[in-house]
């Protein structure tokens, strides 16, 4: 596996699990799970994980590419990116297949 690969599925990896991890936890607080509370805390916790969270994501997806580019790497930056959104866009059509599955049955 080449270098270039190797780091578009870390990328595009480590993306899906935050994206799992935040899901899950707006999940388990939609269900009361966390506790219940009428603040105006839960708005800012909200805006501010969506903030972070896109940062975050950001960094992860679009991080590297930028580095490589800025240090004339321009050839590879476009490949690890293409890559990484391809792998990321995998995973993606996954959970949805497996959404329509779990619905049907």
């Amino acid at each position: 596996m080449g270098k270039v690969v190797k780091y578009a599925l870390i990328d595009a990896l480590a993306t899906a699990v935050y994206v799992a991890v935040v899901a899950s936890f707006m999940y388990l607080a939609g269900q009361g799970m966390i506790g219940t509370s009428k603040s105006v805390l839960i708005p800012i916790a909200m805006l501010m994980l969506f903030v972070f969270s896109a940062a975050l994501t950001g960094t992860m997806m679009f991080g590297r590419p930028i580095m490589w580019y800025l240090d004339g790497k321009k050839k590879d930056a476009l490949k690890l990116l293409v890559h990484t959104l391809g792998i990321f866009m995998l995973i993606t059509f996954v959970v949805l297949i497996l959404l329509i599955w779990i619905a049907a049955g």
